[in-house]
């Protein structure tokens, strides 16, 4: 889906460094809320941002854990912010679900595209359908991936 000539975001947070261990706070073992995000060389031509959340190493194939769209250009997400519009997660819910692998230690990645237009798809659309609107708009892209393994068996997969 990534042409090779897209411009690189820098995604970094102050809650974890690049290949580290996320904190308990965003996971479901903490508060379920979601970590503050910095989005840096957002080119000047993108009109939105898109954030996908997911964990490639979930047993059931990658599991979708936030998904927001049309996120006006801005350079931060706060900590428990909703930037955009949310669709649905693979939790069932409109909102950010936490890392909580059922076993062993999992990859989060927080990917950021910047598009040249906003997208118009419905909340509560699934990862497919704003894919696909988003396609041949995205300009630029840069991820953060953290990593997270359960301290106790939990209620979520």
């Amino acid at each position: 889906m990534l042409q090779t000539h897209l411009k690189a975001l820098e995604i970094t947070s102050s809650a974890f460094k690049a290949n580290g261990l996320i904190p308990v706070k965003y996971t479901c073992e903490g508060e379920d809320i979601n970590p503050p995000l910095n989005i840096k060389e957002v080119p000047l031509e993108a009109k939105s941002l898109v954030l996908i959340v997911e964990d490639p190493d979930a047993p059931k194939g990658t599991w979708l854990h936030w998904l927001v769209w049309n996120i006006r250009i801005i350079h931060r997400v706060n900590e428990n912010e909703v930037p955009g519009v949310q669709g649905l997660n693979d939790f069932g819910r409109n909102a950010y679900g936490g890392p909580c692998p059922p076993s062993g230690k999992h990859r989060y990645f927080f990917k950021v595209y910047a598009l040249d237009d906003l997208l118009d798809v419905p909340e509560s659309s699934l990862k497919k359908v704003v894919e696909e609107a988003m396609r041949h708009h995205i300009i630029a892209y840069g991820e953060l991936v953290g990593v997270y393994k359960k301290s106790h068996t939990g209620k979520k997969t």
